[in-house]
Order: structure tokens, then C-alpha cells, then sequence
């Protein structure tokens, strides 16, 4: 993917986001919003906009000298975890419970709060356990899982990641040994190790940092040993539009679970906002 036109007014808009769940003082936020503007005049529009956003973020933390999402992230691993056993039990009565635990996955990437000031998480649950979503490369998901013995699963954001851990768990009961992967430090409410412990993922699979804090997964700015990992999978689950924005068209081994939370996503894609996707890799 590009960066479009429509990407320079959001860039501003998650700096406004990020600065929001941390101070109110309008000094602060005016400078860091002064500071950020450089970044987006110069933005390098034949790179994914989570380029451009990573190094907003870093500006953002170094400005703020914390994360500024720590508390939300916490907050919203409660919650998920709260919601775990219902979503446990939804699984397992479902006619195909790797369907149903994938389909939960995508719902839970409505967790955003890089993008969203405020995620329904219910009404989200509800459109993914409908019959049909907008991309449904089911039969190619399943088919791949079967084929193999090992996956790697890029994990996206906290909260969400209590919904990965589902069907991670539908996965290991499988047969299949799964290896989450984490960012190497904070960016957004992307999940780090932190996230992993306190959600219990820790307990039932390996965990893996990609050494970056990059938005999404660019390679070149991953440590050596993920990039090892990442060449050497048997098959890649992506979570995420992040994930999908650096990754696809260069990742054949991967399918995509996400929701298309912005226009130009949408548009990639042609599909309206919103649509929830199980995209096979190309």
C-alpha cells in the first residue's frame, strides 16, 4: 500500500488521539502537535502510512517521556479477559469451532485505539458471527492449518489479544504449535510481552518479540532472529490492518484477519469501511 491524501489529515488525528489518553494541558499538546507536523509534510508517500505513523509515535513517547496508551491497554486486556469465558463457550458450542474462533479474532481487532476514541466490542462480536463476512478465505485458512504443524501469529492489539489467545488455543487443541508474536516495545495498544503475560498467552504457547516498535510488520526494522522465524514459517496468521498495510502482496504463507477501519484501506480493497476480512496472501 501508498499513503494517500486522506492519510495526512488522520496522521494528525492519532496525534490528537495519543496525546488525549495523557494530558490535558493544552501547552503540551500544542507542542508535540507543532513538533509531529514536520513528520507529516514530509511523509513518504511511496511507503504504507504505518511508516509515517511509527516515527509520529516515537516522537510522541520520547515528547511525553511514557507510553501514553499503557493505562488503556490494561484496561481493555480486563475487559476481554472478562468476556473470555463467554467467548469460550461460543466456541466450543459452534458447529465448526475453528470458524467461530476465527471469526471472534476478527472481531476483536475493533480494539483500536490508535484509530477509534471509543470500540463496541459487542456489536462487533455480533456482525462476525454472522453467516457471512465481506472476505472469506475460509476454506483456504482451514485447508493451510491442516497442512501444517507449525504457525506463526502476529499479534496486533491488546484487548484483542485475549481473541487471538481463542483461537490459539482452538489451534494448539489441533495438534499445532503456536508461536505468538509481540512488538518489542510499546507503539500505540499494540501488545508487547507485558500484554501477553497479563492475558495468560504466556501459559499456552511460546512468545516471540520482533524487536521493533514499528506499526504493523516492516521487516527491515525487525531483529535478525524474527526475520529468521518469519522466512522460515510454515504458514503466518496476520492479524490486524497494520499487519495487512506492510505485509501483504509480499507474504504468500499468510492469511490476513482484520477490519477495514479506515477509507483507504476500504478503498485497496473495495469493499465499504468497516468489512471484516479473511484475506488469503498473495
Amino acid at each position: 500500500m501508498r499513503t494517500e491524501v486522506e492519510c495526512f489529515p488522520c496522521f494528525l488525528r492519532q496525534t490528537v488521539i495519543a496525546l488525549k489518553q495523557q494530558t490535558d494541558d493544552r501547552g503540551t499538546q500544542e507542542d508535540i502537535i507543532r513538533a509531529v507536523a514536520p513528520l507529516i509534510q514530509h511523509a513518504d508517500t511511496s511507503r504504507p502510512p504505518a511508516y509515517t505513523t511509527t516515527f509520529i509515535h516515537r516522537l510522541i513517547r520520547e515528547k511525553l517521556q511514557q507510553d501514553p496508551f499503557s493505562r488503556i491497554k490494561q484496561q481493555y486486556n480486563d475487559i476481554a479477559l472478562g468476556l473470555y469465558p463467554s467467548l469460550k463457550a461460543t466456541v466450543r458450542e459452534s458447529a465448526d469451532p475453528l470458524k467461530t474462533a476465527s471469526r471472534l479474532a476478527i472481531a476483536g481487532n475493533v480494539i483500536d485505539f490508535g484509530i477509534f476514541t471509543s470500540v463496541d466490542i459487542g456489536g462487533s462480536v455480533s456482525r462476525a458471527l454472522e453467516p457471512s463476512i465481506a472476505v472469506d478465505d475460509y476454506l483456504s485458512f482451514a485447508e493451510a492449518i491442516a497442512e501444517t504443524s507449525e504457525i506463526l501469529y502476529l499479534l496486533d492489539n491488546a484487548g484483542e489479544i485475549v481473541f487471538d489467545r481463542i483461537l490459539i488455543e482452538e489451534l494448539i487443541d489441533r495438534g499445532k504449535k503456536v508461536t505468538a508474536v509481540v512488538k518489542g516495545s510499546p507503539v500505540i495498544n499494540d501488545v508487547t510481552i507485558d500484554d501477553a503475560v497479563q492475558t495468560g498467552l504466556t501459559q499456552i504457547c511460546d512468545v516471540l518479540d520482533n524487536g521493533s516498535d514499528g506499526i504493523g510488520t516492516i521487516l527491515e526494522w525487525t531483529s535478525q532472529h524474527f526475520r529468521e522465524r518469519y522466512e522460515q514459517a510454515e504458514f503466518i496468521i496476520s492479524k490486524g490492518q497494520g499487519n495487512f498495510e506492510t505485509l501483504f502482496g509480499d507474504c504468500r504463507k499468510a492469511h490476513f484477519l482484520f477490519q477495514a477501519k479506515c477509507d483507504v484501506v476500504a478503498r485497496e480493497l473495495g469493499l465499504p469501511f468497516g468489512s471484516m476480512i479473511l484475506k488469503r496472501g498473495s
